[in-house]
C-alpha cells in the first residue's frame, strides 16, 4: 500500500457507508466533495451516517486491491443542517424507528430544524400521523443516546484510544460518560470498562497529568492490586508492589511507597503482617479472606453426634442402591455425619460421585435437605445428571447480581437472607475464588452442613487464591482422598493415562486403542486439517458422534493452532455461510445463526426464558454453551438458546460471546464431553504445564484425541511449575484452629 507522505484536508457529505466495524469504529464510506466528486474514505468514524458533513485530515494512499483513497487520521463531524441533508441522514437508518416513509414526514414537517425536533421536542413527533407519543420518545432516546455516544467516541478518538471504551463508558455512565472520563482518566482501566491501564494513562498525560502527581501513582497502585487477581493472587507484598507499580509508570519505587501508606490511611487498601510480609490487599480481598478463614475454621471445630446408627443406615442405602461401598467410602459417609465440613479429592474414576450420591442419599434419610451447587452451568447441569437431583450454579444460587452503579456484583444471599438448607454439596471446588467462597459461606446457616467436592490437581481457580488447595494443605479441615480407581474405570486408557500424568509419568501414546488416541501431526496445518476432518467427518460418519457433543480443546487462545483460529476454521466446516442463515461481522468474527457460541463474562442482568415461555429469570455466567437461533438485522438482535434458556443480544453486547467449537483448557473446567480433541503444538511455558494437561485429559466422558505433536504432551508432563499465589487462607487457617 502506497501512501503520500503529505498531510491534507479533505471535507464532504457522506454519501454511503461500504462498511463499519462496531468493535473499533473502522469505517469504509464514500464521501462526496465540494466538487462533487465521490471519494473513497477509510478511517475511525463511529456511527458514521449518509448526510453528515466531514471535514477530514490525513493521507492520500493507494491500496493494492482498493486502488485510491483517503486515511483519514483525524475528523470534526458536523450533523446536517439543511432539509435535504437532514433527509439523507434520517432516510440512512442512523436513527432507530426511522425509515424513509419517516423520514420524509419528519422533515416534510419540520424541515430544517427536524433534528432540534427529535432531540428537544420530541412530543411535537406525535403530531405527525403515525408516530405515537411512545414512538416518538423512543426516536429520542436513540437519537440522544447516538449524539452522546458519537460525542464520547469522538474525544476517544482523538486521543488514538480504542472506540469500544467509549462504549463501554456509555452503557455505565449514560450521558455523564464524558465528564467523568475528563475528571479522571483512570476510569477506563477499572474492571467494568476493560482499558489497560497504559491506555488510561496515555489519556491522562495527553491531557496534561504529571507524570508524577499523586494521582496518578495512586492509580497505578490499585491498577497493579486489580491486575494481579487475575494472576490469582489475593495480596501483593509491598516491596513487590511498590516495585512493580515504579516499573510501570517509571517512577522510584520510593514514591509509589508513599502511596501505598497514603492509600493505606484512606482504608482505599489493607496493609497485614503475613509471615514477616506485609500484604497489601484490595479491600473487599481482605475482608473476603479473614471471613471466610474464620468461617471454616469455625466450621472444623464442629462435631455431631447422629441418635441413628450410622452403620444401619448405610447398610440400607447399599441395599436400595445395590451397590456395596468400598471401606474408604464407608469411612467417607461416616465422616460426613459426623464433621460439619468434609473435603472430598480424588482424581478421574475413584469415586468422588459416586460418594456424594451416598451422602445425599443418606442426608435424605435423615432429613437433612441439601442444596447442591457448582461453580459454572455446565458443571451444575453435569450435578444434575449425576445425582437425579437439581443443581444450581453457586452465583444462582446465591441471587447474583450487578448493584445499582453495575460496577460490582452483590449477592442477595448473604447474613441478612441467609439459603434455607441444612446442608450444602459444592462440586468443582477447585474453580471457586475466595470472593466466591466467602459469598457461599455468607449466605450459609451457622449450622449448616459444607460438603467440598473436587481435584485438587486440577487448574486452580482463574479468580484470586487456590482456596481447595490451601484448605487441604491447612490440614485443618476432615479431608478423604480417594486414590483407588474402581474396577469399571480400570479399562479406560483416558482414567489410566491421566493418574500417569498426574504422577509425571508418561503414558504410550502410540497405543492407539480403547477410548484415548493420538494423532501425530508436527505441521500446524496438518493439524488443523485433522481436527476439522475429524469433527465433520470422521467422528460423526464413523464413531456416531455428532459435532455437538464434541469440543476442541487447546491450551491457548493465541497463534495458528490457538482457539480463535480453529474456531474460524471449524465454523467454515461445521456451519459455513448459507442464502438462508443471517451472520453479523463484529471485529474479527461472524456471528452466524447456527453457531456455538459461549458467554465470556458473568451477566447478572441478562433477561432469559424458556422455550416454552413458562419460565423467566436473569443471569447468564461465564462459560455458558448456547446456539445462536435466530438474528434480526433490523432491530440489531440476535438469540441464543443455552441449554433451554433463551437470551437475547444487542449487537453491541456481542463482546461477551465467542465461538465455542474450540475453547481453552481453562474454559473448559467442570465441564464433561463425550468426546474431547486436544490440539496440542508449541506454546507459552506458562500455559504448557502438566496441570492443564491433566485437566483437558479429564475433561474427556468416552473419547480423547489427542492431534499434534506427541512431544509437547510430554514437555507439558514435565513442565511441573506451579505459579505461586499470593493468598494468607491457609496461614490465617493455621492460625485460628492453634497450629
Amino acid at each position: 500500500m502506497d501512501q503520500d507522505s503529505m498531510l491534507t484536508e479533505l471535507s464532504g457529505t457522506v454519501d454511503s457507508v461500504i462498511y463499519k466495524n462496531e468493535e473499533n469504529g473502522y469505517t469504509v464510506l464514500r464521501l462526496r466533495d465540494g466538487n462533487g466528486e465521490t471519494v473513497t474514505v477509510v478511517g475511525c468514524f463511529p456511527y458514521a451516517a449518509q448526510g453528515e458533513t466531514m471535514l477530514l485530515s490525513g493521507a492520500w494512499m493507494t491500496h493494492a486491491v482498493h486502488g485510491r483513497q483517503f486515511k483519514a487520521e483525524f475528523a470534526q463531524r458536523l450533523m446536517p443542517t439543511d432539509a435535504p441533508a437532514i433527509y439523507e441522514y434520517l432516510a440512512g437508518g442512523s436513527v432507530k424507528g426511522i425509515g424513509p416513509a419517516t423520514a420524509s414526514l419528519i422533515v416534510n414537517r419540520f424541515g430544517n430544524q427536524s433534528l432540534d425536533v427529535i432531540e428537544n421536542q420530541p412530543e411535537k413527533l406525535a403530531e405527525i400521523k403515525g408516530i405515537s407519543l411512545v414512538k416518538a420518545k423512543q426516536i429520542a432516546k436513540s437519537f440522544r443516546q447516538q449524539a452522546g455516544v458519537r460525542r464520547l467516541m469522538e474525544f476517544v478518538c482523538s486521543f488514538g484510544l480504542r472506540p469500544i471504551l467509549a462504549m463501554r463508558m456509555y452503557k455505565y455512565y449514560g450521558d455523564e460518560a464524558l465528564n467523568l472520563l475528563q475528571a479522571n482518566p483512570y476510569i477506563l482501566s477499572s474492571q467494568h470498562i476493560g482499558g489497560s491501564f497504559s491506555e488510561s494513562d496515555h489519556l491522562a498525560m495527553e491531557m496534561g497529568m504529571d507524570e508524577h502527581s499523586r494521582s496518578r501513582i495512586n492509580a497505578a497502585v490499585i491498577f497493579e492490586l486489580n491486575h494481579n487477581t487475575g494472576n490469582g493472587h489475593v495480596f501483593i507484598p509491598r516491596d513487590k508492589l511498590a516495585a512493580a507499580t515504579g516499573q510501570l509508570i517509571g517512577v522510584p519505587p520510593e514514591e509509589a511507597d508513599e502511596s501505598i501508606t497514603q492509600l493505606a490511611d484512606a482504608e482505599l487498601i489493607i496493609l497485614d503482617d503475613i509471615a514477616n510480609v506485609t500484604a497489601c490487599y484490595l479491600p473487599e480481598l481482605y475482608a473476603a479472606e479473614t471471613d471466610a478463614a474464620a468461617r471454616l475454621a469455625r466450621m472444623a471445630r464442629v462435631h455431631f453426634v447422629e441418635d441413628a446408627d450410622p452403620e444401619r443406615l448405610i447398610r440400607r442405602l447399599e441395599k436400595q442402591q445395590n451397590i456395596h461401598y468400598a471401606d474408604l467410602q464407608r469411612r467417607t459417609l461416616q465422616m460426613a455425619l459426623d464433621n460439619q465440613i468434609l473435603v472430598i479429592t480424588g482424581g478421574p474414576g475413584t469415586g468422588k460421585t459416586t460418594s456424594v450420591r451416598a451422602i445425599l442419599a443418606l442426608f435424605e434419610e435423615l432429613g437433612i435437605r441439601t442444596l447442591l451447587t457448582a461453580p459454572t452451568g455446565r458443571a451444575a447441569k453435569r450435578m444434575t445428571e449425576l445425582t437425579g437431583q437439581e443443581a444450581a450454579t453457586v452465583h444462582r444460587l446465591l441471587g447474583a447480581k450487578f448493584d445499582d452503579d453495575g460496577e460490582k456484583v452483590v449477592f442477595t444471599k448473604n447474613e441478612s437472607d441467609r439459603l434455607d438448607c441444612d446442608a450444602v454439596i459444592l462440586d468443582e471446588c477447585s474453580m471457586v475464588d475466595i470472593l466466591l467462597m466467602d459469598a457461599l459461606l455468607r449466605a450459609m446457616p451457622d449450622d449448616a452442613r459444607l460438603i467440598l467436592v473436587g481435584d485438587a490437581d486440577q487448574l486452580p481457580s482463574v479468580g484470586p487464591g487456590n482456596v481447595f488447595s490451601a484448605v487441604i494443605r491447612s490440614s485443618v479441615v476432615p479431608t478423604v482422598r480417594l486414590t483407588e480407581i474402581f474396577r469399571q474405570n480400570e479399562g479406560s486408557r483416558i482414567v489410566r493415562n491421566a493418574h500417569l500424568i498426574n504422577k509425571g509419568e508418561h503414558p504410550n501414546l502410540s497405543e492407539n486403542a480403547g477410548d484415548f488416541f493420538r494423532l501425530r501431526r508436527l505441521e500446524a496445518g496438518g493439524t488443523i486439517d485433522t481436527i476439522t476432518e475429524l469433527c465433520s467427518v470422521r467422528l460423526p460418519t464413523k464413531m456416531n458422534i455428532p459435532p455437538e457433543e464434541i469440543q476442541v480443546l487447546a491450551p491457548t487462545r493465541k497463534g495458528e493452532t490457538g482457539t480463535v483460529n480453529l474456531n474460524k476454521r471449524l465454523q467454515a466446516v461445521l456451519n459455513p455461510p448459507a442464502p438462508d442463515k443471517k451472520e453479523k461481522l463484529f471485529g474479527d468474527a461472524v456471528f452466524r445463526v447456527g453457531d456455538r457460541v459461549m458467554q465470556i463474562k458473568n451477566n447478572y442482568d441478562m433477561l432469559w426464558r424458556s422455550a416454552d415461555n413458562l419460565q423467566h429469570g436473569t443471569g447468564v455466567y461465564n462459560g455458558d454453551i448456547g446456539r445462536i437461533i435466530a438474528m434480526d438485522l433490523d432491530s440489531e438482535t440476535l438469540t441464543v438458546d443455552f441449554d433451554g434458556r433463551i437470551s437475547e443480544y444487542g449487537f453491541d453486547a456481542l463482546l461477551e460471546l465467542e465461538h465455542a467449537w474450540a475453547m481453552t483448557v481453562h474454559k473448559a473446567q467442570g465441564s464433561e464431553y463425550r468426546a474431547v480433541i486436544l490440539c496440542l503444538s508449541s506454546g507459552s511455558q506458562m500455559l504448557m504445564t502438566r496441570d492443564v494437561l491433566y485437566t483437558a485429559v479429564t475433561r474427556a466422558k468416552e473419547l480423547l484425541i489427542l492431534v499434534g505433536d506427541d512431544g509437547a504432551a510430554y514437555r507439558m508432563i514435565d513442565n511441573f511449575r506451579q505459579s505461586r499465589r499470593f493468598s494468607a487462607l491457609r496461614l490465617r487457617l493455621l492460625k485460628l484452629c492453634g497450629r
